[in-house]
């Protein structure tokens, strides 16, 4: 099937069920909760009649002033539903536990498809966020959807955050003009922008912790190793901890960022950051994935680390062996 014929029988489906239920990925970012929450909106505006929820197992601290999901369901409510899956590329990645109850399961997402899933599949790869597709859809069948000033503020804040307001490479001219038409349905962007980007005194100490005690290889890979140490000297959620890769992405000359975050169950979050090259390889090698420059991994412990860095290193100086015009 071709996009529009891909997208058409998504909305045929929904038209077709009285209860969808949606979820995204675990630990979820503002585009997993921007088109989650967005798309189960636009849904209820548009089908009052349905029964519409979206069900996770867990949320963010960062974005709960986007408020909470709906109240757990109980597993016989979902052999009757059908499932919509956003802005999860597998099915281990998938906040439900509930996924195989469901009568049928749509995954849409803008993840490379290196795993499949679902009864209708609609990936497109090169989309600045699942948020983009979500508000394309609404865009394509916008004779038969809804969208008010809560569901653009849902899209708008998932959009905004996956594409690095707007500055990173799967951002294009449609992105642009997708964006302009959710802010005409009023998003206060003084506000969204002030509870996504302010910070408080306690994270601007360790911004200048991470600022000192980073890492840079003689390639020029810069990374962090955010131990539990660490996070009780600054207090730190494991959430809060996995912010600081973005203190790491604006160094010239380092072109990849990795920061190793310690969770409470022993593993190690990795999440890896790139700029002219790509560096899903190294994440996928490490049994993880994601975008070409923006992905995450998950270590079995702490004894991986040296070795991930030294393959990162590599990668880096391969890049900049063969290629020219990287800061």
């Amino acid at each position: 099937m071709n996009q529009k014929e891909t997208m058409q029988k998504i909305l045929d489906k929904i038209v077709e069920y009285d209860k969808i239920i949606i979820t995204r990925h675990i630990r979820p970012d503002g585009d997993a909760i921007g088109s989650s929450r967005g798309l189960a909106s636009m849904l209820r505006l548009s089908f009052p009649d349905k029964k519409i929820y979206v069900q996770t197992e867990d949320g963010s601290e960062y974005l709960s002033f986007l408020g909470p999901d709906d109240e757990p369901l109980p597993q016989s409510e979902y052999t009757d539903a059908l499932l919509i899956v956003t802005d999860t590329a597998t099915l281990d990645r998938i906040s439900n536990n509930c996924i195989d109850f469901a009568k049928e399961v749509i995954k849409i997402d803008h993840h490379i498809d290196i795993k499949p899933y679902g009864d209708i599949c609609w990936v497109e790869d090169w989309r600045s966020s699942c948020c983009e597709m979500i508000a394309y859809f609404y865009q394509t069948f916008s004779d038969r959807l809804k969208m008010d000033k809560e569901t653009a503020t849902y899209i708008y804040c998932g959009l905004v955050t996956d594409s690095g307001r707007f500055r990173y490479e799967a951002t294009t001219g449609d992105t642009l003009r997708i964006g302009g038409m959710l802010l005409d349905f009023g998003v206060d962007t003084e506000n969204l922008y002030a509870q996504l980007y302010l910070e408080n005194y306690s994270q601007l100490k360790f911004q200048a912790y991470v600022l000192e005690h980073m890492q840079v290889t003689k390639n020029g890979l810069v990374y962090l190793h955010v131990d539990r140490k660490m996070q009780r000297k600054f207090a730190l959620t494991s959430e809060q901890a996995s912010e600081s890769i973005s203190y790491l992405k604006y160094i010239k000359g380092c072109i990849a960022q990795l920061a190793f975050i310690d969770m409470p169950n022993g593993t190690v979050r990795v999440r890896l950051r790139s700029r002219f090259m790509t560096i899903n390889e190294l994440a996928e090698k490490y049994g993880g994935g994601g975008h070409q420059c923006t992905c995450g991994a998950t270590l079995a412990n702490a004894k991986d680390i040296k070795n991930m860095i030294a393959d990162g290193d590599k990668m880096v100086a391969d890049f900049k062996a063969h290629n020219t015009g990287w800061l």
